[in-house]
């Protein structure tokens, strides 16, 4: 188990406390909830940071970093739902990418192939986790014209969803041919 490793496990464990935080209806709470979110985000950065400087790049990691992140945004997002500040198609969108890409990530990894995150991934998330700390705030109320600001971020948030998931499909689709299926099971 490496240090980098035990960060993401940390991301993890922070998600049902930043949950019970966003979903008190103290004011207050908005606030720690907020603030875990961001702790969390950044420990995104820290255990990438660490892997790569400390040469603890694993197999583990590439599969359980972007998991917490997806856990992360994932959680945010629900609770966005209940709070009202999303609506149910750019949540599902949201998540239904983040099983789609978790699912490839998992058959790719039964056939031998590790998919390390991309850059587009990349941006989706640093997107995402910006976009969702706006939401969770009063900046989210912030007005141009009749459209908020809040409702913008969603709208970049699920672009730049789709727009990575589709790099992934084109770069990583492939495991899921059906005609390599056929192949394997006549051995």
């Amino acid at each position: 188990m490496t240090t980098a490793n035990i960060i993401s496990i940390v991301r993890i464990f922070i998600i049902p406390i930043f949950m019970v935080f966003a979903l008190l209806s103290y004011p207050w709470a908005s606030y720690v909830a907020v603030g875990l979110f961001i702790v969390a985000s950044l420990t995104d950065w820290v255990d990438g940071y660490i892997a790569r400087k400390y040469n603890q790049v694993t197999t583990f990691g590439k599969f359980l970093d972007p998991l917490a992140d997806k856990l992360l945004v994932i959680a945010a997002v629900v609770v966005l739902i209940e709070r009202g500040g999303m609506g149910s198609v750019p949540a599902f969108i949201i998540i239904a990418r983040e099983l789609i890409v978790t699912s490839l990530r998992i058959v790719a990894m039964g056939e031998g192939i590790v998919i390390a995150a991309q850059k587009s991934g990349k941006w989706k998330t640093f997107i995402q986790m910006v976009g969702i700390v706006v939401l969770y705030t009063p900046l989210a109320e912030i007005k141009f014209s009749e459209i908020t600001l809040g409702l913008c971020v969603v709208w970049i948030m699920v672009a730049i969803t789709i727009i990575s998931g589709i790099e992934y499909f084109k770069s990583f689709g492939g495991v899921l041919d059906p005609g390599k299926e056929k192949k394997t099971q006549g051995k």
